[in-house]
């Protein structure tokens, strides 16, 4: 009895196995985000493209081929030259996607590796010709319209091959050594010219104001000339002895200083007559003369 139910069993699993294998070989999934082409063995390669879910198919005469139809990033890197000869080094950044609807089109013409086969050529070649465009200065300084006419040329370019281009980014932008030295030497020189610039600005301003206070100096002293004129100089006597208190107390303060006030000047005495009958030539003789040592 047992027996029996094993080989039952036994049958029944293969049975099982024999319809999953017919049923994996005649249906086929598309994931999210993917089309598929079907391969014909009789008719080729059919124009309908299958979108996503659980699809049948002839076993053996057919055979499914899944594209994905998601943007994918790609970056090309590329070394040109600008429009003054200067070498750049640039690099984009591309998202690309297949268009779905010719998808049989670009099994047939360019095959799965469309991404490998197409991008790299037509990307350098766009590069190199916008960039041939613009001159080193104008790379920089325009950036974003050199970055727009990438984009435009390169999708017009990528739709001719059945691609869609989502973004196009100018991600990376630098010069050669040589070019890169000559802006900074540049640099310096402009930094060193509006420096100078400066001293002079300086000096002339320095000069002005050394000219305005001359002047007006010059005009004080002709204004207190015509006031001594008018009025006399009992202003700048007044001065003087103001000046010369604040001297006074400032010195009186120290230690080593003493002050001693000048004591009054007497006014000398007239000389007395001479008598009468003299004249002052005898007057002179009668003034005695010093003892000598003779008469001592």
């Amino acid at each position: 009895m047992a027996a029996k139910v094993f080989a039952s069993i036994s049958k029944f699993g293969l049975a099982l196995a024999i319809a999953g294998g017919v049923a994996n070989s005649v249906m086929y999934n598309v994931d999210a985000g993917h089309r598929a082409v079907i391969f014909d063995r009789f008719r080729g390669v059919q124009d309908i493209v299958v979108g996503e879910g659980t699809h049948f198919l002839i076993p053996w005469v057919q055979t499914p081929i899944i594209f994905d139809c998601r943007s994918q990033p790609r970056n090309v890197p590329v070394i040109t030259g600008s429009k003054d000869l200067q070498n750049v080094n640039i690099t984009l950044r591309i998202l690309f996607r297949p268009v779905a609807s010719q998808l049989p089109r670009i099994f047939t013409s360019i095959g799965e590796g469309y991404a490998e086969s197409v991008l790299p050529s037509i990307t350098t070649e766009i590069l190199k010709s916008v960039v041939a465009r613009f001159d080193a200065e104008e790379l920089i300084t325009q950036r974003e319209l050199v970055s727009r006419q990438m984009s435009d040329d390169l999708t017009e370019r990528a739709a001719a091959f059945g691609l869609l281009l989502d973004d196009v980014s100018l991600t990376h932008l630098t010069f050669g050594k040589e070019f890169t030295e000559a802006v900074e030497a540049k640099q310096v020189a402009q930094q060193e010219a509006e420096r100078a610039r400066f001293v002079v600005e300086k000096a002339e301003q320095q000069k002005e104001a050394a000219i305005i206070s001359a002047e007006g100096d010059a005009k004080a002293a002709a204004l207190i000339a015509n006031s001594l004129a008018t009025a006399g100089d009992g202003l700048i006597e007044l001065r003087k002895l103001e000046a010369t208190e604040d001297i006074a107390y400032q010195l009186s303060g120290s230690r080593n200083i003493t002050y001693l006030p000048t004591p009054p000047v007497r006014p000398a005495l007239p000389a007395p007559a001479p008598p009468r009958g003299h004249s002052p030539e005898d007057s002179l003789h009668c003034v005695p003369s010093a003892p000598t040592p003779e008469s001592l």
